[in-house]
């Protein structure tokens, strides 16, 4: 049986479209929205979207950084306190076992959060690899984490929030900070290509947070966001989602991730695996259509009548009124400009291959 965040009984009264996802039941739209609605008030406004199904675990202790950087693919030796860092956690293969963001606390600990999909996974893979002084614990069900996300986000958070407590920075947070009486982490991030803050506070008062947010936010045009926005938009801004341009077979120099892969490191797990497989012959690439259609997951994609990849996701993008698609291609045949085909219920329909992201804001 799924399990519910929080906020399950908000959703419902707000009109959420339940589904299933993760594990859990979550919103997939809203019924007074829709999410070209939701898409286009986080891009023009501002949305607020409940992702407490994500997992959280903390690492502390002496060693907690010597375990973060064998587990992780980016270097954390230079990680600043209130800064965030991306990274992934590869098999020995140099396969993507999850991406992740890492929250260093203090300076023995760190917050790591990591896809609700993997969370059983995940946690397994980290204790299995734990050595030296470190406790490790899995926290996620004393979370919620709400993500408010839009070109209005800044002023909402301004009028809940002491201007010490609002983090400056992109990739930087603030521990106990305050929002209208509620205690968070804040954090400038996101996963839409918005402007934004995620925001971290306790289980027990993830709905007054909810609440709270909602009612500051009417006058900026706020309205709850659900899944089917949170995909459009990541998709738009070009960026990966694990089990589409990202898994245990591909490695993260294929999908155009090396900016959060440290080969220089003395070591971490899937480095020796990278290192033998050379230069990569695979890429992730951007395509537009150029006639009629929607591209999914999925479609084999043809350049002078080659299969030459798969596309991964593919959606119509609302903001730009476009259909998009991301894809795992051979590398060498294609380039920016270049015209392809992708094949869509045995038609094949013709595309050009975009810089990424989709969206220029």
């Amino acid at each position: 049986m799924d399990l519910k965040t929080p906020l399950y009984d908000a959703h419902l009264t707000a009109g959420g479209k339940m589904v299933s996802f993760a594990g859990y039941t979550l919103p997939v739209q809203y019924k007074d929205s829709g999410v070209i609605k939701e898409h286009l008030a986080v891009r023009n406004q501002v949305g607020l979207f409940d992702v407490s199904h994500m997992g959280e675990v903390v690492y502390e202790g002496k060693d907690a950084l010597a375990n973060l950087q064998y587990l992780l693919t980016n270097d954390f030796s230079n990680l600043e306190i209130g800064r965030v860092r991306y990274t992934l956690m590869c098999n020995e293969n140099g396969g993507v076992i999850d991406d992740l963001l890492v929250y260093k606390c203090a300076e023995e600990k760190y917050l790591l959060v990591i896809n609700a999909a993997n969370r059983a996974k995940d946690v397994a893979w980290m204790k299995r690899y734990l050595f030296g002084e470190v406790e490790f614990s899995d926290q996620s069900d004393q979370f919620v984490q709400l993500t408010l996300q839009g070109p209005k986000a800044k002023e909402i958070i301004e009028k809940l929030t002491p201007e010490q407590d609002i983090p400056k920075k992109y990739y930087s947070f603030t521990e106990n900070a305050d929002v209208g009486g509620v205690s968070c982490i804040i954090s400038r991030t996101g996963y839409t290509g918005e402007f934004g803050y995620e925001l971290y506070c306790s289980a027990e008062d993830g709905v007054k947070l909810w609440n709270i947010l909602l009612d500051t936010g009417k006058d900026y045009g706020l309205i709850p966001c659900g899944l089917g926005a949170r995909d459009t938009l990541r998709l738009e801004a070009g960026m990966p989602l694990y089990g589409h341009e990202m898994n245990e077979e591909i490695t993260p120099l294929e999908t155009d991730l090396a900016f959060a892969v440290k080969m220089k490191k003395e070591d971490f797990i899937g480095k020796k695996a990278l290192i033998d497989k050379g230069e990569p012959t695979i890429t992730r690439i951007g395509l537009e259509l150029t006639e009629r259609g929607i591209v999914r997951e999925g479609a084999d994609v043809y350049f002078n009548e080659k299969k030459i990849g798969q596309t991964t996701s593919g959606t119509m993008c609302p903001y730009i009124n476009k259909a998009c698609a991301m894809a795992i291609v051979e590398k060498g045949f294609v380039e920016i400009g270049s015209p392809i085909e992708v094949e869509v219920r045995g038609k094949k329909i013709k595309a050009e291959v975009v810089e990424l992201p989709f969206i220029k804001k």
